[in-house]
């Protein structure tokens, strides 16, 4: 499998270090209180850029206030509750600055909602603090191949969607749902997300979650899975 050879500069791999050690910072006070988490997509891989996110991910359905209290003395400038679409999970943000989000399920996750996450490539916090850097696929359908000076990139479309699905370690069908997405995607660009809503301060996310659920169906059947 050929590709294309991308070799960072050292402010690359500066910038790489100074958002692992962000993620690590957060990372670290969810391990303390018993919370695993993973950061995803090019934190994970490698390929950062300057405005690169640091998406952190709980994979567990917790009680949000464990989450809360791990990150207490943290300054929070938005929690909210998120839907991609109507059948999809439901999910509690914290969002701490504009570059970073601690996110977790709110509902049971499915395996295939799990492979997004290994889709786009994920690490836990042992393998941050190990500087490992693992393959996952990018926003330009780019599979991407860390490499000691840098990264290895291969489109998607060189690649059988199984040989994709093996190397990443996901179903055949996330590799194909993410195509089409991350392809209509670049043709019309972003088309919002079902459900975005700000919890005020004194709510928790499973009261606002179900006083959602009141007035909206397809949350309710989402709850019911």
């Amino acid at each position: 499998m050929s590709g294309n050879e991308v070799c960072y500069e050292r402010e690359r791999w500066d910038i790489l270090k100074a958002k692992r050690e962000k993620a690590k910072f957060f990372m670290e006070k969810l391990t303390k209180q018993g919370i695993p988490s993973i950061v995803y997509g090019s934190i994970a891989r490698g390929d950062v850029r300057e405005k690169s996110d640091v998406d952190i991910f709980i994979p567990q359905l917790l009680p949000s206030f464990r989450i809360e209290l791990a990150l207490d003395g943290v300054e929070i400038v938005e929690r909210r509750i998120v839907q991609a679409t109507p059948s999809y999970a439901i999910k509690g943000e914290i969002v701490i600055d504009e570059e970073t989000t601690v996110s977790f399920p709110l509902v049971k996750m499915r395996d295939r909602e799990m492979d997004f996450y290994r889709f786009g490539g994920c690490i836990g916090y042992e393998e941050v603090i190990r500087n490992k850097r693992v393959p996952g696929v990018d926003k330009r359908l780019m599979l991407i191949f860390p490499t000691e000076k840098g990264h290895v990139e291969v489109s998607i479309h060189e690649v059988h969607p199984s040989v994709v699905a093996k190397i990443l370690g996901v179903s055949i069908d996330i590799v194909l749902e993410r195509i089409r997405v991350l392809e209509r995607r670049r043709e019309v660009g972003r088309t919002g997300i079902y459900l975005c809503e700000r919890l005020s301060s004194g709510d928790s996310f499973e009261s606002a979650l179900r006083e959602i659920a009141l007035r909206d169906p397809a949350v309710r059947r989402r709850l019911g899975d």
